[in-house]
């Protein structure tokens, strides 16, 4: 096998948040955007959601990560990562395809914020009635 075709690249989405990432054999390391996880997902909380197919697949120490996430905000790019990590480790060994399914986590979050209607405040919300 070739350099170029040992990486493995998936996409994730949440939200508005899409997640390109590319997974290979390493050492454990995981850099979103050119920079540490820890450093990008400022608390530990939003890295344990972004890598928990790593450690859902049993694959801490054993693959190298990197990220190019854009949009939505801190939670849907957490889960953005965390949908792409889980179709590449599936598409690295499909063996581990049934734990991740029983986890939920190659499952596509399909709810969004729904959209501002026009003659009202907000997407549901309706200005004040006034009987006179």
């Amino acid at each position: 096998m070739s350099a170029k075709s040992s990486a493995i690249t998936a996409v994730g989405r949440r939200k508005t948040a899409s997640a390109r990432v590319r997974l290979t054999r390493g050492t454990g390391s995981i850099s979103i955007n050119g920079r540490p996880a820890e450093e990008y997902l400022y608390t530990e909380a939003l890295v344990k959601s972004a890598t928990q197919p790593i450690r859902t697949a049993g694959l801490e120490g054993q693959v190298d990560v990197s990220v190019n996430v854009i949009g939505g905000g801190p939670n849907g790019q957490a889960g953005a990562i965390s949908h792409g990590l889980a179709r590449a480790i599936q598409k690295l060994d499909a063996g581990l395809r049934a734990p991740l399914k029983k986890e939920g986590l190659l499952t596509r979050d399909g709810r969004m914020r729904e959209r501002k209607k026009p003659g009202r405040p907000g997407a549901r919300k309706r200005f004040q009635f006034s009987k006179r």
